[in-house]
């Protein structure tokens, strides 16, 4: 067989059944094998649209997604998607197609060091020099990007390798994920004494803790030992927003009761959390009096920004099943009490009263109201993503998909693509803004294509809200290159690719004309005037601790 025609057949052994990418010069032979395989090749319209929507397939799933890149501008189109997948712990498998063999490294037409410039901001990868690599290379890709702390994998392949054909006796297994318990007795007990004795403690959960049967034991542990629950933007469904021992978010845009209760706590439990800054503020001044319990898959986040008063390299999950048995059902009621007393000083952010339904939560809540409970929604990098984070009540896992670590505008409609693409029968809502939806805008080519059930939320204010909003409170309002002149027409945008465009500016009942979108079953895209003045409250200054939030 060909190089081209083992990668697609060992795409096939491993489950894929879709795939995104772009073809070129540098990888036509492997597109020349999809041909006659039952793997549905997505087109995108941009590398990087390509590499967001195997994000969303990831993201929702939990499986690694693939896409495909040619050579030169192909690959460094895809960093970018690549660097977010790194900070977020996504597991993708990116394969590029290379110039060939003899020519690298001679400056040849469209070659670039892949390699070279995906180092830093992958897992792993590969840059394969034999036809026979790839049985040993490409098992080994999906394994390293789904084991331990999930990331993207690169395999680089030049042409020439795609090209030639080798001879094998059987193919090669792919290795299955460990699932053997990392997690001794002794420190299951060690872990279990510290939080029986503690007499204030909080969970704050992570990414690690948004799959379902993470989330499933950390509201038995919560339950069982009653201690609240808060966490950063991407465990956002892991832990009922309800539930009377959530404490919403943390961190910059989190709710100000979790700032405030989670430095009165003795014992921090940190489960798949990495200590950000978005979540810690200033590390040195977040939890100075706690002890702190950190649970973590990767061995380098322990220690790196908060020093642990007990570690543990391990699945969350893992850890939460060895040590439930050992905890002891506790009332804690003046903690509680306490939680109750902050809770009520510091309600949760809500729109005003008299506002209307343009208000940002109030449109929130109208599509809250108007989805399935099992709707996934996807939001670009703002304003908007903000507003969703705090007002959407997340409630299972992996329903809530956005760029976290990089914060990267253009991720909402390619990643909302993929969660479409992976998840067939069920809703996607993409909220963006009128400046994110521009970065990748040429992807509603592809969701016309593909027919896919996604409404997409333009929240319009005529600004790059976020930025403007730091303009505003810590730049004295000198507003520089952050309000658009130009006010580009989003609908007829959306017809001429392809979908329905929907502007509820010139709605005589928006309210309606909104709920008559969501019923589409199809791509539609509705532009949603916003007040320029509306701000995210609230928020902490960047460089600021976290009690000192602006409210």
């Amino acid at each position: 067989m060909t190089g081209a025609q083992i990668i697609v057949r060992l795409l096939e052994k491993k489950g894929i059944k879709t795939v995104a990418g772009i073809p070129g010069a540098a990888n036509l032979h492997l597109y020349n094998a999809l041909k006659s395989s039952k793997i549905r090749h997505i087109l995108a319209r941009h590398e990087q649209g390509a590499g967001f929507m195997a994000q969303g397939m990831a993201r929702t799933t939990g499986k690694a997604g693939v896409c495909f890149t040619t050579s030169g501008p192909g690959a460094t189109n895809l960093l970018t998607a690549l660097a977010d997948a790194k900070l977020d712990s996504i597991p993708i498998v990116a394969i590029t197609g290379q110039v060939a063999s003899a020519a690298i490294g001679t400056d040849a037409f469209q070659e670039i060091d892949t390699y070279g410039l995906t180092i830093p901001i992958t897992k792993h990868n590969f840059l394969v020099r034999t036809v026979e690599e790839l049985l040993t290379i490409i098992p080994e890709a999906f394994h390293i990007a789904e084991s331990g702390r999930p990331g993207p994998v690169v395999i680089d392949i030049p042409k020439d390798i795609q090209q030639q054909s080798c001879t094998f006796e059987k193919w090669p297994e792919f290795k299955e994920i460990s699932t053997e318990s990392a997690v001794s007795e002794n420190q299951a007990a060690e872990i279990a004494a510290m939080i029986n004795s503690a007499q204030q403690p909080v969970i704050l959960a992570g990414g690690g803790v948004n799959n379902e049967e993470s989330a499933e034991l950390l509201l038995q542990l919560a339950e069982c030992n009653n201690i609240p629950v808060t966490f950063t933007m991407r465990a956002l469904g892991a832990f009922p927003p309800d539930h009377r021992l959530s404490l919403g978010m943390i961190g910059m845009h989190g709710t100000r009761y979790a700032n405030a209760l989670i430095e009165e706590a003795d014992l921090v439990i940190a489960l798949g959390a990495r200590f950000d800054d978005r979540a810690t503020g200033i590390s040195k001044n977040f939890c100075t009096k706690s002890k702190i319990i950190h649970i973590d898959i990767d061995a380098s986040e322990i220690n790196k920004i908060k020093k642990a008063t007990y570690s543990l390299t391990a699945r969350a999950e893992e850890v939460l099943r060895k040590i439930l048995p050992l905890i002891v059902s506790d009332g804690r009621e003046q903690w509680l009490k306490e939680i109750d007393r902050v809770k009520t000083s510091m309600p949760y952010v809500s729109a005003p009263e008299d506002s209307d339904l343009f208000h940002p939560f109030n449109i929130i809540s109208e599509v809250v109201h108007n989805v399935p409970d099992d709707a996934i929604i996807s939001t670009d990098v703002g304003q908007h993503q903000m507003w969703v984070a705090q007002a959407w009540p997340f409630r299972k896992p992996r329903t809530f998909i956005s760029s976290s670590g990089l914060g990267t505008m253009g991720f909402g409609v390619p990643a909302a693509i993929g969660a479409a693409l992976a998840n067939p029968d069920r809703k996607v809502v993409c909220f963006s803004g009128d400046g994110s939806i521009l970065m990748n805008i040429q992807e509603l080519v592809t969701m016309a294509e593909n027919n896919l059930n996604i409404t997409v939320l333009v929240f319009n204010n005529q600004s790059l809200g976020l930025v403007k909003q730091h303009q505003e409170l810590f730049f004295k309002k000198n507003f520089m290159a952050t309000q658009f002149e130009a006010k580009p027409d989003f609908c007829a945008l959306a017809k001429a690719f392809g979908i329905g465009g929907v502007d509820l500016t010139e709605a005589p009942e928006p309210a309606r004309t909104l709920i008559e979108a969501l019923a589409v079953k199809g791509p539609v895209l509705v532009n949603i005037p916003i007040d320029s003045s509306e701000i995210v409250l609230p928020m902490v200054k960047p460089g600021a601790p976290n009690k000192d939030m602006i409210f």
